[in-house]
């Protein structure tokens, strides 16, 4: 990322002031009556998911049809940046940065807790299908929707507005901005009015804000439970001495640029997640490992359609509604923003080179590490080593995790190890984040370059106080509602402008070009 110093910024007033006094207005009601904030974001969640549930699986659908169709078209030949344009990054740096940068926590806290959760039948997951929990049906169950939920699909939401920008900015010379990304679709007139480009940012810019504060609160949480497996009780004082611990991490990351922040905290995350997968693969139960992945890569293949196109009816609310839709809702949030920062990576690579990197190999990614985290965690369960599935329903959704890691060999230095995974996966997707969202509020600065320090400070302390808020006092059920609803709402924000990025992006590559 170019730093500009010596610039003088011209802010985006009504982008910059309205965010804030929404993101402000929230901290103080969840500061002064976070009953009424967790109320209120529960509300909007369950109309979100109940009346718009079908749409968001119609969105997700598409998109991973045109993310296909453009990979394996004749746009797969497109050079981003012209003929003569030369990679700046090595081929494994520029899938270890996209790769940490886009999983962040979230496949590292879920590779265990999710596929224990359904495998066990938690909060009634199992009973849209009629499939009895601790079962081989259920096993094959979980490991297949395991991999629809975090491998091609999500995936693609990413690479189609990465692919989609990268084209837009280096090919046709238009701005790296979500804004611009619209223009084939909107057009120059449209685009030219000074108050659509402010909505388009301003909501970009409460998605990303939304979804970055629900994935600092997770952090926060998941963090928490690891750190009980030693005993260390957590409170008020740790949620927000935490909070404020990673959100100066992530906010100094940013200032450093991409090769000395962002490069070489993705390579070594990059390294520990190959040294996990490895470690876990022999020293676990790797027959079962292997059979029932493939059970699973089968029943995903079976029901693919049938579950992406599920409005909550067939799987029912316990799965399709509180997990499927709410996590389509938290990818497309993110999407827009996390294509800028594909796009930055990818000048010099072809179009096909992009969606291998940023769409297929991090699915295949996503296959290996739930099939080889998630089966020794059922294999565990089933051998009665631990009751993993108990916890969970006792301690929430984010506990499985710890209690797994501590049965494994090395298990105390194991939960160390994936503690500072954790935290440095947040950090190489929130860093370039902040960028972006204090991009967001200044004029004429393209998203990819540094905003000035005073709006990233600002906005550090709003999500740090958001998030720490969500997750201390977040509760319900799974330990998680308050955050998710959060996440939803950033979802249900940008749906519209990421339905607009399709449309654009089938345009763009299926329509009249000169390249």
């Amino acid at each position: 990322m170019r730093k500009e110093k010596q610039r003088k910024y011209e802010l985006r007033k009504g982008v910059l002031f309205s965010g804030l006094a929404i993101f402000g207005a929230t901290a103080l009601v969840g500061i002064l009556n976070n009953q009424a904030l967790i109320e209120g974001s529960g509300a909007l969640f369950s109309l979100i998911l109940d009346d718009f549930g079908w749409l968001f699986q119609i969105v997700c659908m598409t998109c991973l049809i045109v993310t296909f169709l453009i990979t394996f078209s004749k746009a797969g030949t497109i050079r981003l940046g012209g003929q003569e344009a030369k990679p700046a990054l090595s081929f494994a740096s520029w899938f270890a940065m996209s790769l940490t940068g886009g999983v962040a926590v979230g496949i590292v806290t879920w590779g265990v807790n999710f596929p224990v959760l359904l495998y066990g039948n938690v909060w009634g997951e199992l009973d849209g299908f009629g499939i009895q929990p601790f079962t081989p049906e259920a096993a094959r169950f979980a490991i297949g929707r395991s991999i629809y939920e975090w491998t091609f699909m999500p995936y693609c939401l990413y690479a189609l507005c990465g692919v989609l920008i990268a084209y837009l900015y280096y090919n046709r010379g238009h701005r790296l901005t979500v804004s611009d990304a619209l223009r084939p679709v909107l057009g120059e007139k449209l685009l030219g009015r000074k108050w659509v480009v402010d909505v388009i940012n301003t909501l970009s810019m409460l998605a990303i804000g939304f979804g970055i504060t629900s994935g600092l609160a997770v952090l926060l949480s998941t963090v928490a439970e690891g750190l009980m497996e030693f005993g260390i009780e957590t409170g008020l004082a740790y949620y927000v001495g935490g909070g404020a611990v990673v959100t100066v991490l992530f906010t100094l990351s940013s200032y450093v640029g991409m090769d000395k922040g962002l490069k070489k905290v993705g390579n070594v995350n990059a390294f520990l997640y190959y040294g996990l997968l490895i470690f876990l693969f022999l020293s676990g139960p790797t027959l079962y490992i292997l059979r029932n992945t493939t059970a699973g890569l089968a029943e995903w293949l079976q029901n693919l359609w049938i579950w992406g196109l599920d409005p909550i009816d067939i799987g029912g609310e316990a799965l399709t509604k509180s997990w499927t839709v709410f996590n389509m809702c938290m990818w497309i949030a993110y999407a827009p923003i996390m294509g800028v920062l594909l796009a930055l990576l990818a000048r010099g690579r072809t179009v096909r080179e992009f969606m291998v990197v940023n769409w297929i190999l991090p699915s295949v990614f996503g296959i290996l590490w739930f099939g080889i985290w998630g089966n020794t965690a059922i294999d565990m369960q089933i051998s009665g080593q631990a009751d993993l599935a108990g916890i969970m329903a006792e301690r929430g959704a984010l506990a499985a995790l710890w209690t797994f890691l501590r049965q494994l060999p090395m298990g105390e230095a194991l939960i160390v190890v994936n503690i500072v995974v954790i935290i440095m996966s947040f950090i190489t997707a929130a860093d370039a984040t902040l960028t972006n969202l204090g991009s967001l509020c200044v004029k004429d600065v393209p998203i990819g370059t540094e905003p000035p320090a005073g709006i990233k400070a600002v906005w550090g302390i709003v999500i740090g106080v958001m998030a720490v808020v969500m997750a201390a006092f977040g509760g319900g059920a799974q330990g998680l509602d308050g955050v998710k609803s959060l996440a939803t709402i950033g979802g249900a924000i940008v749906l519209i402008i990421f339905m607009l990025m399709i449309l654009s992006a089938v345009r763009t590559f299926f329509g009249r070009r000169d390249d």
